[in-house]
């Protein structure tokens, strides 16, 4: 009897070590999921970004990964798996100039024939009338960041195509943009881009808290031509703190002085409590101008766009400086 117990508590041990070298890896991979570390988005596939953002890199666009067999589509390498369209322009909208000191390619977004209304622009990002489920890391968010590269590349803003008059351009020029929950491609929750204020151009972070309601600007005081030197590429950044209130924007890792362009609460978090935005999945992301659905245009870019940074929580000062020195010294 002694000898069938040892016998029994030997197979239970080896049962044991058995679950624990099959089980552990597993539990350890859908740890890693749960912060947002997607099974084919380990650490090697994300050395391009701090490991601080990794967790709260909901999307994250390095245009080097075209979906197999449409190279007219982007995949996602942040955790939501939210691939984007290149719109119009397709695979030949991937150029070779990228940021990053080893080469690549990056996104050229561009008008393409402004004196005739039409839906031809390239631009990319993806649109749904019911909102992105993958996006929902964004749904009732405190807080947000875009950042990403970008070089002019052209005259901005652009002729508006849509009216006849030789002489109306844009009063904006889109450089990426969250939309809201209810946007009909242009309406944003959070958005990155240059935009008339006051009769000025000035590079703005842009947002809104609840789903058709009032929008806040925050508008950098240096001239936007300085900050998007044409032909440069420019690290920029844009942080969204929903509870407070706030934003900031960043060039080239340091932050940029600016003023808030609307007086009172237009976010409407003066009352007690945690502030969010409204509970609803955003429709798309937006990249070089607005309807990323291809129903109309609006504010194009002549630029390229180089690894493109959606987070859902606000990035520090010393995060923004930290990811710029790293794609700048190359250590990734």
């Amino acid at each position: 009897m002694r000898d069938l117990s040892a016998t029994l508590r030997s197979r239970r041990l080896l049962a044991a070590v058995v679950a624990t070298l099959v089980c552990g890896p597993l539990a350890a991979t859908a740890a890693r999921a749960d912060t947002g570390a997607a099974l084919d988005h380990g650490d090697h596939a994300l050395s391009a970004v701090m490991p601080s953002l990794r967790p709260n890199l909901v999307s994250y666009y390095d245009f080097e990964h075209p979906v197999q067999g449409n190279p007219g589509r982007e995949t996602d390498r942040g955790f939501s798996g939210t691939t984007i369209d290149l719109i119009n322009g397709g695979a030949a909208m991937r150029v070779r100039d990228s940021v990053s000191p080893g080469g690549g390619h990056s996104i050229q977004t561009q008008q393409v024939n402004p004196a005739t209304k039409g839906n031809d622009d390239w631009k990319a990002g993806t649109y749904s009338a019911t909102g992105v489920p993958t996006l929902r890391a964004f749904n009732a968010a405190k807080e947000a960041s875009i950042m990403g590269w970008f070089k002019v590349t052209g005259s901005n803003p652009g002729l508006n195509s849509e009216t006849s008059n030789p002489s109306d351009y844009y009063n904006a020029v889109g450089l990426a943009g969250l939309l809201s929950g209810d946007s009909q491609g242009h309406d944003v929750r959070a958005l990155l881009e240059v935009i008339d204020v006051s009769g000025t151009l000035r590079v703005v972070a842009l947002g809104r808290r609840i789903d058709g309601g009032k929008s806040q600007t925050f508008a950098a005081n240096q001239d936007w031509q300085s900050i998007l030197t044409p032909g440069r590429w420019v690290f920029l950044a844009a942080s969204f703190d929903y509870d407070h209130g706030t934003m900031r924007l960043y060039k080239d890792g340091r932050p940029l002085d600016g003023f808030y362009t609307t007086a009172g609460d237009p976010w409407e978090v003066g009352t007690p409590g945690t502030h969010r935005t409204t509970a609803t999945d955003p429709r798309g992301i937006k990249i070089g101008g607005s309807f990323p659905q291809n129903t109309a245009e609006k504010n194009p870019c002549d630029c390229r766009m180089d690894d493109l940074m959606f987070l859902n929580r606000a990035v520090t000062d010393k995060e923004v400086w930290q990811q710029y020195h790293r794609t700048v010294s190359g250590r990734h």
